[in-house]
């Protein structure tokens, strides 16, 4: 194969490069593959003529320190392949547009991107003042603008007025409805729920960290405690959607989404389809959204309108939305089928089948530190604000917040005055004042209980899987202690104040010694010297 990136080859096209239409006017970007398997082997074909570059190893070698932290050129060579090379730059701009200046990019493209700075921006010494990575959990909604964003494809972009939905399969009345009919109240009555969207990916930089794992050609994100966010989203329940087309026909036990988006997965081509069972569908937890925090969708995030599935795994919430498909079974296709699995420990490379492993589909109980963050040093009095998120799916909330300052042996319980509201679909923000009286590196770490007393594993060997998905355990984070309620320790911070140097960073070595000779004579003698008497 090619080389990966960063070094990947320029693209240059075998032959004449197809042009496939585009399905419908004022639907930008989006090509209709479902329907057309003709066009499906045709983009097989052209795939099996090139090399394309290897995928990036980016576990078991270190990260590029770049920001996109990958670019995605495998997947960018597959769209020039085909002569779809303008959904990714599409794509990019809307990134520009839509989302924060200071986003954490962890894919060019597809996008995969974090709130600002939670992959790595230092917090402020005095540990007072909230920092670009603190406006995850400063709010309990999240700023359209901070929203993580997790696609799989390039980005439609569909003029509001041409956009219909078609609701078949096994359906007793299939329809096609206009974004108008959904939105006019005598027909749907409107629903708006505060909903928590995490990406089963959360956190997957730990395992990676310790136990790698598969390289996915679409790139196994390594994605820090930013994949999760929270916004108002409102719509109408898909229920009254399916009792509007005079409900399931027998035998119809799933509800099949397609999103607009083009997805490649091993040579073939598709549209991004997923399923959710009718039980979540009749329990009003599945909703078509137009609306996110107020305002339209960002485009970036699905407008015209998406699905968001209630305390399901992200990937359920199909952007985009242009079918809802009544089937028997869940979707065969590949995002259902071959992906978002969860194997046991004994389960990888060498022995992985798609049947072996099972569906992810609720979140589990899981929280993350926000600040501070891994290595990060910190000057405090005997107490260090520690601040994060808690979250659970399937319909449960947080209860209780624990964190330790000593790697799990002590835990102290976050006040309930520290943790904000509950909601059944959604996060918790929290923080406590940690008494901590040791010195020297220590490592912070919290655990989450829900209504239900489930809780987290301890370690992330504990919840290690083939796929790297959903790193479960107790979320730890290395800090350096400089406790200035030690004598000693406060009498060095003045002389470092006295003379205008900073204590940060550690690593950097003092400019003066350490004691005077003098001082040294008298210590020492206290001491008893170095050796024995006899």
């Amino acid at each position: 194969m090619a080389p990966a990136e960063p070094h990947a080859l320029r693209f240059r096209a075998l032959g004449e490069v197809p042009q496939f239409a585009e399905e419908r006017e004022g639907w930008k970007g989006y090509i209709e593959w479902e329907k057309h398997p003709e066009k499906k082997k045709q983009v097989q074909e052209i795939m099996a003529k090139y090399d394309f570059p290897e995928p990036p190893e980016f576990q078991l070698v270190p990260l590029p320190k770049t920001n996109p932290v990958l670019t995605g050129e495998r997947w960018k060579q597959y769209h020039d392949a085909c002569g779809l090379s303008d959904m990714y730059k599409d794509s990019w701009d809307f990134v520009l547009k839509e989302k924060s200046a200071d986003m954490t990019h962890v894919l060019q493209f597809p996008y995969n991107g974090e709130a600002p700075g939670v992959s790595g921006l230092k917090l402020s010494k005095d540990m007072k003042t909230l920092t670009a990575q603190d406006r995850l959990i400063k709010t309990e909604l999240t700023d359209n603008k901070d929203h993580f964003v997790r696609n799989h494809g390039g980005v439609p972009d569909i003029d509001a007025d041409k956009w219909t939905l078609d609701v078949d399969g096994l359906v007793n009345e299939p329809k096609r409805l206009t974004l108008a009919q959904l939105q006019d109240e005598t027909l749907f009555p409107r629903q708006s729920n505060i909903v928590t969207l995490q990406c089963s990916g959360t956190r997957r930089i730990e395992q990676i960290h310790e136990y790698p794992g598969d390289g996915d050609e679409l790139i196994n994100a390594p994605w820090g405690e930013g994949a999760i966010s929270t916004a108002r989203w409102t719509g109408v329940s898909l229920k009254k959607v399916i009792k509007h087309c005079g409900g399931l026909r027998a035998g119809a036990d799933n509800l099949e989404f397609h999103g607009a988006d083009t997805y490649f997965k091993k040579g073939g081509v598709h549209n991004y389809l997923v399923s959710v069972p009718w039980r979540k569908v009749r329990a009003n937890e599945v909703l078509l959204a137009w609306e996110m925090n107020g305002k339209p969708l960002p485009r970036i995030h699905g407008f015209p309108v998406r699905v968001v599935v209630f305390g399901y795994i992200g990937a359920r919430s199909v952007k985009w939305l242009y079918k809802v498909r009544a089937i028997a079974r869940p979707s065969t296709a590949p995002v259902q089928m071959k992906e978002y699995l969860y194997y046991t420990g004994q389960i990888g490379k060498q022995n992985a089948q798609y049947s072996n492993g099972f569906s992810i589909q609720d979140m589990p109980v899981s929280s993350a530190i926000i600040s501070p963050t891994n290595m990060d040093q910190i000057v405090h009095d005997g107490k260090m604000t520690v601040r994060g998120w808690a979250y659970s799916g399937g319909g449960h909330w947080p209860v209780r917040v624990e964190v330790s300052g000593d790697g799990g042996a002590v835990w102290y319980e976050v006040p309930y005055q520290n943790l904000t509201t509950k909601y059944f679909h959604a996060w918790r923000l929290w923080s406590i004042d940690l008494p901590v009286d040791a010195e020297g590196w220590l490592e912070l770490c919290v655990r989450t209980w829900d209504n239900a007393m489930n809780t987290q594993p301890t370690y992330v060997r504990s919840a290690w899987n083939w796929d790297l998905h959903v790193t479960s355990s107790a979320h730890r984070v290395k800090v350096y202690s400089i406790n200035k309620s030690k004598p000693a320790t406060a009498a060095r911070l003045k002389q470092l104040g006295d003379k205008g140097v900073s204590i940060l960073p550690i690593t950097k070595p003092l400019e003066f010694d350490l004691e005077t000779d003098e001082e040294y004579e008298e210590s020492m003698t206290a001491r008893g010297w170095r050796d024995p008497v006899e």
